[in-house]
């Protein structure tokens, strides 16, 4: 079981990258809406297209993420922080630094990325 000052560290971290993320996303939403672009030349207009593109999916894998955080910091409240979903295990403190948003052991992890692979998806 994690300590309340692990608890803590990993609610400060979670909560900067949430705040992070939305921030970037805020950015992202007027900085498409403030421009008022008139491209005379196709091709620059395409760039620009393929670019509002690039940046839309990058938002939407964010999107996913906030999701993500958020449902971890609800875990902290809930006390099931750092619990294996899967076999009910510790999760390690370095696999939760790495992926905090994790909600399997690394072993659980493993094995599910291994079903995944042998049904081929």
């Amino acid at each position: 079981m994690l300590s309340e000052k692990k608890k803590k560290y990993f609610k400060d971290l979670l909560t900067r990258r949430l705040d992070e993320l939305l921030e970037e996303a805020n950015r992202t939403v007027s900085g498409m809406t403030d421009q008022g672009d008139n491209f005379p030349d196709p091709t620059d207009r395409a760039a620009l297209e393929s670019d509002r593109n690039f940046t839309l999916r990058i938002r939407d894998r964010e999107r996913k993420l906030i999701g993500k955080i958020k449902e971890a910091l609800e875990r902290i409240e809930e006390g099931t922080y750092g619990i294996c979903e899967a076999c009910g295990e510790e999760i390690s403190e370095n696999r939760l630094k790495a992926r905090p948003v994790t909600t399997l052991c690394i072993d659980c992890k493993k094995k599910q990325e291994m079903e995944e692979k042998l049904r081929g998806i």
